[in-house]
């Protein structure tokens, strides 16, 4: 399966940006895709989840109550909406996919898109 990020760019602190993430492929519901990100100088890390098939979601403290994962099932795609951006959001967003829950949320997919980077300006 191929992943295809898009919608990253530049934003001013307090602003919004939707991530979109397009699988090449049909999801099965036993899928997790997550969003991660890098950060320069450090390591990649898990940002948001979803189980595919009942649409849990799940959120790392740093995002949450800000940031939006979604899915449109039609159209193999997850989305990340991202609100009240912060500078220390900026990176380069990643989503990847898995069937391992507890992987994915420990930063881990087995396919990964090739990153759509976001730059928050202070």
């Amino acid at each position: 399966v191929q992943l295809q990020a898009s919608g990253g760019g530049l934003v001013q602190t307090g602003g919004a940006l939707r991530l979109s993430c397009v699988a090449s492929t049909r999801i099965f519901s036993s899928a997790v895709m997550g969003w991660f990100r890098q950060a320069p100088g450090k390591e990649r890390e898990y940002v948001s989840a979803i189980r595919w098939g009942v649409g849990s979601t799940y959120y790392a403290d740093s995002v949450k109550g800000r940031f939006t994962i979604s899915r449109d099932t039609a159209k193999n795609t997850v989305y990340l909406q991202m609100n009240s951006l912060k500078p220390e959001d900026t990176a380069i967003y990643y989503c990847g996919k898995g069937v391992d829950w507890y992987k994915v949320v420990a930063g881990k997919a087995d396919y990964w898109g090739q990153g759509t980077l976001v730059t928050v300006s202070s």
